[in-house]
């Protein structure tokens, strides 16, 4: 009822809503949801895994989960300092909606669903789909995300992340890079790869997915990740941290770093 007609503003960590907020502006009503318990955790299900709105980043990296997650916990650990990454949760991080979002990348690649709430009930959609521009989500009046479903993936699938900033650590990312591989013979079966700051929404990358498959350590080694448009979807843009040109020439170098990392792994 409380979000009924555009209610208060939904909290939790509070680690991006205050410091976005313009000087001088005046507070809304808030509704901070960080203490229900229904919302915080993560479970294993017979659909996959759930995580709810209001799990924090500590909490997924201290959480047994197995290695297909492993480049969602290298992220969190590149959300902020410690400190954030106790207040911060992975619901906010995506209903923020930046473009340098660190958790949004290795969430595309685990292929995940939102799960959203109103009085109305509740509905899934793809995170894909979810975060349609700049600060800008799928939410409709009322509604509320609850907790984000990824898919099974195999027990042997491995995962990876790296993000490119101007120093190691605290810093808003250049480029980021996630992936998710499932092997066989030592070569790729299956991939998803997913890009993080070089377009207005994080992209996943289909035509290098597609491209990986059937490839050994060796010929992802000698890949040219540049051509035969397998960055096609990526529309970087130039800022203090980087020219549209260098991101996408970083980005290319990430992919690969990503894919063999993730391929040792297995």
């Amino acid at each position: 009822m409380l979000l009924k007609d555009g209610g208060p503003k939904v909290i939790a960590g509070c680690t991006d809503y205050y410091p976005s907020l313009p000087q001088g502006s005046q507070l809304r009503d808030l509704l901070d949801i960080s203490q229900i318990a229904e919302l915080r955790g993560i479970a294993q299900t017979d659909q996959g895994w759930r995580i709810g709105a209001a799990t924090t980043w500590t909490d997924i990296l201290r959480a047994p989960l197995p290695p297909a997650f492993d480049g969602l916990k290298l992220a969190a650990r590149e959300v902020g300092s410690v400190q954030i990454q106790n207040r911060g949760t992975i619901a906010g991080n995506i209903c923020n909606a930046s473009p340098a979002a660190d958790g949004v990348p290795p969430l595309l690649a685990l292929q995940a669903q939102v799960e959203l709430a109103s009085l109305n009930g509740s509905r899934q959609m793809p995170l894909s789909e979810f975060i349609t521009g700049v600060r800008q989500t799928a939410l409709e009046t009322g509604e509320m995300l609850v907790a984000l479903h990824i898919p099974p993936h195999s027990p042997s699938a491995t995962s990876a992340f790296s993000k490119l900033g101007s120093r190691t650590h605290l810093v808003i990312s250049i480029a980021m890079v996630a992936a998710v591989l499932e092997l066989k013979n030592g070569a790729i079966e299956a991939a998803t790869l997913a890009v993080g700051s070089c377009s207005p929404v994080a992209q996943c990358l289909p035509a290098l997915q597609a491209a990986l498959i059937g490839k050994t350590f060796a010929e992802v080694e000698a890949m040219d990740f540049e051509q035969d448009g397998h960055l096609a979807p990526l529309s970087p843009i130039s800022d203090v941290r980087g020219s549209a040109e260098y991101r996408m020439d970083v980005v290319a170098e990430l992919c690969k770093r990503v894919v063999l990392t993730a391929m040792q792994e297995g």
